[in-house]
């Protein structure tokens, strides 16, 4: 938008902050190669656009705004006069990677500004202030990389304590899988015994044939027991044990758990003992016993690895290494996925809730970032509620709400309190203890959900109900292109949108 051309005054200029100190001749440059403006109520300039100018208020109001998903928020409101806006980072040259503005700005009422082309800023910036020039490019670069580095060093502690994490979940299965495996070796040994001492017997071939046709079975039943409660199983056990007393087979609080952990009963081993007779009986029901442990063990087995398959699969949706860093993904699979890789650090003392809306639609996302902001709002969660007892409950939910896909992570912690709400997404704010915390955990979240994602992210908190809500487009706006860097939080104190 363009405003109607005023005459620039050396001695309006002069009573800017700004400019007070600047000499009558660099004043006469200021005016000679800049503008005087005056825009009517509306837009000046839009996010988005290439940042061309550098504004400074000489009267009126004007209020900065930022898109966050749908909608533009409003960053900062102000008639104070010397205010500036626009493209104040151009003294940065080529090296200044952002070339548009990164926020909007209108004004409420007729307001005049003093305006200078970005290259005519950046020359008057190192024709007369190059070691400041300097000094900025310094801090500038300097605080980027800082960044970079904290940044990076916040991903290897999530990753070292994922990590660890992991290794306990894949340990439990892959060691349950060797016990298994051990056991089996043994019964498969008894059941070739035990073959052999049938086939020695006084056994007749329509017999055989008929207890070859109860192992079948019984492995099939295996197969679909049905677990009981401790008092059903503890009742099957003292009938199951009882049959065997009464019909003479040794050992009968041995055989009696296992049959009852195969959903077995005293029917099924009543059509063993019709199909033979009195003095073969204990080598069948025994030979039977090996084919129940054997099906067990092979379950357990089973069971085992597809955990640990079920974990590495996890472990490569958490980490997306295989995929597009932007793609159309299914929330509800990362919730999964990072709920999963984070279950050590949950432990048995936290309960975890998903109340998930499963008719939400894929959206377009960076999913390994996703992944980051729930590992970063679960682990919160979890700190929180480990201040009180380590006791709790963390409620994961998934909505629509105004147009957008809501996240939600609720936990049943303390609270924050309100005088530091405003602080908690700010870089290097924690309440954690010196070393336990690096103050930028939500602080990257912000960025991701803002910058990356134009979704916006908010806590509402109370003692024991805490929500960290974070809300993503469901769809991709149409000058949105996969982004390399994280960009930075608008400047919440100075009315400056850097360019």
């Amino acid at each position: 938008m363009s405003g109607r051309p005023m005459a620039c005054d050396k001695a309006e200029l002069k009573t800017l902050f700004l400019f007070e100190k600047l000499s009558d001749e660099q004043l006469a440059r200021l005016c000679r190669e800049g503008r005087v403006e005056e825009f009517e109520p509306g837009p000046v300039y839009t996010e988005g656009d290439p940042a061309t100018c550098f504004f400074v208020l000489l009267e009126g109001t004007l209020v900065l705004s930022r898109r966050v998903g749908n909608d533009d928020v409003e960053v900062t409101r102000t008639s104070q006069r010397g205010v500036y806006s626009g493209a104040f980072q151009a003294y940065l040259g080529d090296r200044a990677q952002a070339v548009q503005y990164n926020g909007s700005m209108r004004v409420t009422e007729p307001s005049r500004f003093f305006i200078l082309p970005s290259h005519t800023f950046a020359a008057v910036m190192r024709d007369w202030f190059p070691m400041a020039v300097h000094l900025l490019e310094g801090l500038f670069f300097g605080t980027k990389s800082i960044q970079e580095v904290v940044n990076q060093r916040e991903r290897l502690l999530a990753l070292g304590s994922l990590s660890a994490g992991l290794t306990h979940e894949l340990n439990n299965p892959a060691a349950a899988a060797v016990r298994a495996t051990s056991a089996l070796r043994e019964r498969v040994a008894g059941m070739r015994h035990k073959l052999g001492v049938i086939a020695a017997g006084r056994y007749e071939p329509d017999t055989l044939l008929t207890l070859v046709d109860i192992q079948e079975r019984t492995a099939e039943q295996v197969a679909k027991a049905v677990p009981l409660s401790p008092l059903e199983a503890s009742d099957r056990e003292d009938a199951l044990g009882d049959w065997l007393d009464d019909h003479g087979i040794r050992g009968a609080w041995q055989l009696a758990p296992a049959f009852v952990q195969a959903g077995l009963d005293t029917d099924w081993l009543d059509q063993i003992a019709a199909a033979v007779d009195e003095s073969t009986l204990e080598g069948a029901i025994r030979w039977l016993n090996y084919t129940v442990e054997t099906e067990l063990l092979m379950i357990e087995i089973e069971d085992s690895t597809t955990r640990v398959s079920t974990l590495v699969n996890a472990a490569r949706q958490y980490s997306q290494l295989d995929r597009a860093p932007y793609q159309v993904v299914d929330v509800h699979e990362l919730l999964d996925s990072t709920l999963l890789m984070l279950s050590a650090k949950l432990g048995p003392r936290i309960a975890v809730v998903k109340d998930y809306d499963r008719t939400l639609p894929k959206i377009p996302a960076y999913p390994g970032e996703l992944n980051q902001v729930w590992t970063n709002l679960v682990d919160n969660a979890v700190s929180a509620m480990n201040e009180v007892d380590g006791d709790g409950t963390l409620t994961v939910r998934t909505a629509l709400d105004r147009d957008q896909l809501l996240v939600e992570f609720g936990d049943t912690g303390p609270g924050v309190p309100a005088e530091i709400r405003g602080r908690i997404f700010d870089p290097f704010f924690t309440t954690k203890p010196v070393g336990q915390g690096t103050g930028l955990g939500l602080d990257i979240s912000w960025r991701i959900v803002v910058n990356k994602h134009h979704g916006s992210i908010d806590v509402r908190s109370e003692p024991g109900d805490t929500r960290f809500q974070v809300w993503l487009p469901l769809t991709a706006a149409d000058s949105d292109v996969p982004q390399q860097n994280s960009g930075t939080q608008p400047d919440s104190e100075t009315p400056v949108e850097a360019s």
